[in-house]
């Protein structure tokens, strides 16, 4: 079977495309994608979707009735697409390339921050700043705190990995040693 990634890249640049023409703006957008992509991901409405006794018109009225925000037809038609192509359980991949779409066009980037302590708004504000130098990028920071690190930082930003935990450092060394 295909990559997941693979099936849902052509949907997310068809709605990406179709988001730039809107007079709602990509951010409105974001947020739509956003909401679909949790409500897709559930394990109920999985499973409902899923459902054989079911055909096409109920499935997406089913999806259309958990939706909170209102759908302009544009979006009513994409899930349409969607559900007809049996492809709404990808609504979380799609998701992700959207936003990967729009902070390529915004020229930002999502920056996952591992600390092995909690950071202050400061020290992220900081960390941030001379991240954004080393990448040329702006970025949006997401952080997490995983002990395991021992000390240090690890920064993800798209495929590039930036580590200065403890760990790592423990890892090179022990490779080091063993080499």
């Amino acid at each position: 079977m295909a990559e997941l990634s693979t099936i849902a890249r052509p949907y997310a640049e068809a709605l990406f495309a179709a988001a730039l023409d809107d007079k709602a703006g990509l951010d409105s957008w974001s947020a739509l994608v956003s909401e679909l992509a949790q409500i897709a991901g559930q394990d109920d409405v999985r499973e409902a979707l899923t459902d054989p006794r079911l055909n096409a018109a109920q499935r997406i009225d089913l999806f259309s009735g958990l939706v909170k925000s209102p759908l302009s037809d544009t979006a009513r038609n994409f899930v349409s697409l969607l559900v007809e192509n049996n492809r709404i359980l990808l609504l979380p991949e799609i998701a992700t390339q959207f936003e990967a779409l729009k902070n390529q066009r915004e020229g930002t980037a999502l920056a996952q921050i591992t600390s092995a302590f909690d950071l202050s708004d400061q020290q992220v504000a900081e960390l941030v700043a001379g991240l954004e130098k080393k990448f040329g990028l702006k970025l949006k920071p997401a952080v997490t705190t995983d002990p395991a690190l021992i000390g240090g930082v690890r920064v993800t930003v798209g495929d590039q990995v930036l580590d200065t935990s403890v760990q790592a450092r423990l890892t090179r060394m022990r490779d080091a040693l063993v080499a």
